[in-house]
């Protein structure tokens, strides 16, 4: 009862705000950055957001100015003050081409707002001024680069600010021109021999607006460079600077690329050659870096990465593989290098927890993208010499490489892991060393077996031989970090069941118990994260058991643990987490089993698949509820972000499963979308497999209809959402998934003429019409209501009066239709139709003879929704031509209307 009063977030702002106005800026900002402290509502936030830029500008701090006023309009793409204050920002970085469009929302915001037109005025003509001093001198560039490579200068800001304008400049096409013009390429170059981060990020920065879709420029640069600085760049220690070489060369990569499908197209062979010639190049050294000692273990990530990106083909359909093919004949043996490699031993190659993962990822791709069995032989070939090589006269270490190298293959191209698992020796020396005293041999013995019992053809004989293998090594051994391990094995043997209740090989309750042990583990920080990781890795096999997925999910603990590991470094959990969270909330494919067939099984006494009575709906709901407010969403938001080749397809697709379970309630979805849900549904919505692709998709249709789509998708990111919904309109797709599409993109096409002409961009007006003729009587309606949105737009009205088309007559018929809801949708499309275009009503006695007694029942139906509908369109008739005002007023109508105009109850 005596404790000090809290003080809330609330007076915190107010204090901010009277600070502010007594011109005390510092303070304010204090007060303002404890309240963002105190507040978790999101309209909240993003007025103390909005409200410390304000603090920043008057302090001068510009970039922290730019960042919260970002956030606020992250949070509404309309606040006005947020734009406005950003653009100031803006202008004071430099970056006048950014704070004109700011400006230009806020006008359309607020047309009136003098304010606002006065800034854009000034600013408009700053920027004139701006490219008349570019354009009429070089000395700008030359300044730059002076301050930037005078050892004398000294002051700090004035360096920083030629860094930002070299970026900037180099970002529009003259300024870059300008820039390689101004023997821009050999000053950068110096900048780069530096060895100083700041100026070599500066370079770093610049050249990727030199080379971005330029050939030509790209070539010229190359050729200045030479590959070999760039991977040298790419090796530093440095992570921001490995980073950013990695951007620069996959610019690079994209600008050769395009030249060589450009350039096939036309008769400049050599040039063809010419472009193929640095890319190889390029990549040579990309692959010689793999093995340098000397490179970082950032620097060798990157590399890897940039492999994956560029190497294997994007889509089948390109015929060519060669690129594939050289990198396997002059690289394979360089990338199992650091795949077989084992920490800690003597000579070991500086990697990264990432680095091996990466390294199966590209095998993958590589063995992916070959075409033919003697393509795939050749493969294997060089597989199997390597891992003899090691296995064969190196003693112990290099039989561990060997087994290291099979590890690293199970978990790329298996078929490859299988072959070599085969050869002599290989298996027996697994099964030895999973008994070895030395921790790390046994380390690598026990993982190469639990990812041969996940993958193996002859999982049959680890089962025999594994199974009481890793039992003793799981009760005996001292070692968390090999007991850890054993239970996972254990768990992937135990789980050949599935999800099948009634088929589980371990004895009642020792799966609990094992899980138990998981979370246990999990929950430990004192253990290593690579070690906890392989927790998740069980719970990923256990969670098949509802039970297991209960206590989970009652463990908040355990769970914002995953969520903490799956937002470190070490992205090979992702894959674990994102199994254990579609466990847990129940969304893998179900197949429901054919009631004659389980009757026939019975019968015959056949095995029969059971449900989990935890498994219920009702059990489902309430565990997605607990994940919810674990934080499962920042989590998940988090893993979609990762530029990391972990993030594979299939994993995307796991995340994509999840999310819709997330958003199934519709009182959830606000809260998914507040924790960045909605921002990351996009890019899993636009690539990944079909299956991912269309359940993100579904995900975002299910936000759009219940929540208002421009607070859940801000700014920009609302047209990026047009795609997806579109997707889901293909005829392969379920009728929930149409309905759902329908319905969102109905949603959207009220909003604004922009996104009525992105709908009509991606060509789905042609499909929304061929649901119109759909059974299903929802869906009809959906696409109707949807058609009478998109008729807003011009190019849709015009469709209605396209010689031969049935569209206006479906639209009168529907008018007349039983089922009122379609009614109210058809007769509102008319009503809208016949306002905006008035040829329409002229049309409208040619298409039916039963026209007007549909337009009378309008005016006589008992609903006022209708008949408002109906005295509009006769309305519009009436005004748009007097033959037609003539056949209305010759029928009843002229009775009907004198009588509604009577009626005091409807005003």
């Amino acid at each position: 009862a005596g404790s000090p009063r809290q003080v809330t977030a609330e007076q915190l702002r107010a204090r901010g705000n009277a600070l502010f106005q007594a011109g005390d800026h510092g303070a304010a900002l204090a007060a303002y950055t404890e309240a963002l402290s105190l507040s978790d509502a999101a309209p909240e936030r993003a007025v103390l957001h909005r409200n410390r830029a304000a603090c920043y500008l008057k302090l001068e701090d510009y970039v922290k100015a730019e960042a919260d006023a970002t956030k606020a309009i992250e949070a509404d793409g309309r606040d006005v003050k947020a734009l406005f204050r950003r653009s100031q920002a803006l202008q004071q970085l430099g970056r006048l081409d950014q704070a004109v469009g700011d400006l230009q929302r806020c006008v359309s915001l607020e047309p009136r707002n003098k304010a606002f037109q006065e800034a854009l005025r000034a600013l408009g003509s700053s920027m004139h001024e701006k490219m008349k001093t570019m354009s009429c001198t070089d000395s700008k560039v030359e300044q730059m680069f002076h301050v930037l490579l005078d050892p004398k200068e000294q002051d700090a800001d004035k360096k920083q600010k030629a860094v930002q304008n070299l970026i900037v400049l180099a970002r529009e096409e003259a300024g870059a021109e300008k820039i390689f013009q101004s023997d821009g390429v050999r000053l950068l170059m110096q900048l780069l021999d530096t060895a100083k981060a700041d100026l070599m990020l500066a370079a770093l920065r610049t050249l990727v607006g030199l080379c971005s879709g330029h050939r030509s420029r790209t070539l010229a640069i190359l050729a200045e460079l030479g590959a070999p600085r760039l991977s040298a760049v790419l090796g530093v220690e440095h992570e921001q600077v490995s980073l950013a070489a990695c951007n620069l060369l996959h610019v690079m990569f994209d600008s050769l690329k395009e030249g060589l499908q450009k350039d096939f197209r036309g008769k400049e062979d050599a040039v063809v050659l010419d472009s193929s010639r640095d890319l190889k190049l390029l990549i040579k050294h990309l692959l010689e870096l793999l093995v340098l000692e000397g490179a970082s273990a950032y620097g060798r990530d990157n590399a890897l990465n940039l492999l994956i990106k560029v190497v294997p083909r994007k889509s089948p359909k390109e015929t060519n593989n060669s690129m594939s093919l050289w990198v396997i004949d002059q690289g394979l043996k360089k990338i199992l290098e650091v795949g077989s490699t084992v920490c800690g031993s003597p000579g070991s190659l500086p990697v990264t927890e990432n680095s091996r993962m990466s390294a199966s990822v590209l095998l993958s791709k590589l063995y992916e993208d070959l075409k033919c069995d003697a393509e795939r032989e050749n493969f294997h070939h060089l597989c199997e010499d390597y891992v003899r090589g090691w296995f064969e006269g190196h003693e112990l270490p290099g039989k561990l490489r060997a087994i290291q190298t099979v590890s690293c293959l199970l978990q790329g191209p298996s078929d490859a892991g299988n072959r070599v698992l085969e050869l002599e020796g290989i298996m027996d020396s697994v099964l030895s060393l999973c008994a070895s005293v030395c921790e790390a041999h046994q380390l690598v013995a026990v993982e190469a077996l639990i990812h041969a019992a996940d993958k193996a053809k002859r999982a049959s004989f680890i089962t025999a031989n594994g199974v009481s293998l890793l039992k003793e090594i799981y009760k005996h051994s001292e070692r968390d970090s090999i007991r850890i391990r054993a239970l996972v094995g254990l768990c992937k043997l135990g789980s050949a069941g599935g999800t099948d209740f009634s088929m589980k090989q371990f004895a009642e309750g020792s799966t609990m118990k094992l899980a138990k042990q998981c979370r246990k583990w999990l929950c430990n920080e004192a253990i290593d994260t690579g070690t906890r990781r392989w927790a998740v890795e069980g719970l990923a096999y256990l969670t098949f058991d509802a039970d297991v997925k209960e206590e989970f999910v009652e463990d908040k603990a355990a769970m914002q643990a995953m969520f903490h590991l799956a937002k470190s470094e070490d992205r090979s959990v992702l894959y674990a987490v994102a199994s254990t969270l579609v466990n847990c909330t129940n969304s893998y494919d179900h197949e429901e089993p054919d009631p004659q067939m389980l009757e026939l099984a019975k019968y015959a006494k056949q095995h029969i698949p059971e449900q989990h009575p935890k498994d219920k709906p009702e059990f489902v709901k309430r565990r997605v509820r607990k994940l919810l407010m674990a934080g499962v969403v920042s989590a998940l938001a988090c893993m979609v972000k990762s530029e990391n080749p972990a993030l594979t397809n299939s994993c995307r697709e796991l995340i994509s499963r999840v999310f819709l379970a997330l958003v199934e309630e519709a009182e959830d979805r606000g809260g998914v979308v507040a924790q960045g849900g909605g921002k990351a549904l996009i890019p899993l919505s636009l690539e990944g497999t079909e299956v991912g692709q269309t359940k993100a998709a579904q995900a975002l249709a299910k936000i759009t209809i219940t929540s208002n789509p421009e607070m859940a998708f801000p700014g920009e990111r609302i047209y990026e959402v047009v795609r997806p919904l579109v997707s889901l309109l293909h005829l392969q797709r379920t009728g929930l998934e149409n309905f759902e599409g329908l319905m969102a993109l109905t949603n959207l096409a009220g909003i604004s003429e922009r996104l009525r002409q992105k709908i009509l961009k991606e060509r789905a007006v042609p499909m929304i019409e061929g649901y119109m003729f759909e059974e299903h009587e929802l869906i009809r309606l959906a696409a109707t209501e949807c058609m009478c949105n998109m008729a807003m737009s011009k190019e849709v009205q015009e469709l209605f009066l396209v010689e031969g088309s049935d569209r206006l007559k479906l639209m009168v018929l529907y008018s007349g239709e039983e089922d009122e809801k379609l009614r109210r949708a058809a007769s509102g499309t008319l009503a809208m139709l016949t306002a905006l275009h008035p040829p329409i009503c002229k049309r409208i006695p040619q298409v039916t003879v039963h026209w007007l007694e549909i337009l009378q029942a309008l005016l006589l139906s008992p609903s006022a929704e209708l008949q408002h509908r109906g005295a509009v369109v006769v309305m519009n008739m009436m005004a748009a031509a007097r033959e037609v005002a003539e056949q209305l007023i010759a029928s009843e109508m002229l009775e009907i209307l004198s009588v509604l105009a009577k009626d005091k109850d409807k005003p």
